[in-house]
């Protein structure tokens, strides 16, 4: 079963080394794809009106706040988190940085040209469509290896210094984000709920779509 994967697969595009500063086109093409697509994704989840992902709802409820777009906060957002890594020895790859770039981009292309369905249903099967092209994306994105995404290695760095278990660092870490996010205005609805329990399965099925197809 795809549920029991453990480990990211290895493709022939996959970078050896997360910190390879001169990958190959090829690893650097798919790399950008998943992003665009996982960027594409999280703007879908917003668009869909019923809830947004975690850091999603902060970047929307900071920018009802602040004037600036969503996906411009996000980019501010990963900016700050970045900062957090130099005290929790974390290093930033090519993957990293383009994270923080090309998603918060794509977060404005998507809110700017897909207008949000008026039926329910419709917003329901937009926000699933969303959470498996996020899916998607963070797959062929991990397989690239060039560096873990800015949340990611916060997490990773925090789990490092406190000894805690990884599920309830992430956890903290997105409620603390969502909780915030509400507050300040932010969507939180039934997308929210479909993505905290549908994006771990979604990126495994996206992890083996990576592997058998490309």
């Amino acid at each position: 079963m795809f549920l029991t994967i453990k480990k990211i697969p290895k493709v022939s595009w996959s970078s050896d080394k997360p910190f390879n500063l001169k990958p190959k086109l090829t690893t650097l093409l798919f790399l950008c794809f998943g992003l665009i697509l996982f960027g594409f994704g999280e703007g879908l989840l917003i668009v869909s009106f019923i809830g947004a992902s975690p850091w999603s709802v902060l970047a929307q409820g900071i920018s009802l706040n602040v004037g600036f777009s969503i996906g411009t906060i996000t980019f501010f957002l990963s900016i700050a988190v970045l900062f957090f890594w130099l005290f929790l020895n974390q290093k930033p790859g090519i993957g990293t940085i383009l994270n923080a770039l090309i998603v918060a981009l794509m977060i404005d292309v998507c809110i700017k040209f897909v207008p949000t369905p008026d039926n329910f249903l419709f917003q329901m099967f937009l926000s699933v469509i969303a959470i498996l092209t996020v899916g998607l994306g963070g797959g062929i994105y991990l397989v690239a290896n060039l560096g873990s995404g800015p949340r990611d290695g916060l997490m990773i760095g925090l789990q490092q210094k406190t000894k805690l278990p990884i599920a309830f660092v992430r956890t903290f870490l997105e409620i603390m984000a969502v909780s915030i996010g509400w507050y300040l205005g932010g969507t939180v609805g039934i997308g929210t709920l479909l993505f905290a329990f549908g994006i771990g399965p979604a990126i495994v099925l996206g992890l083996c779509i990576v592997k058998k197809k490309f």
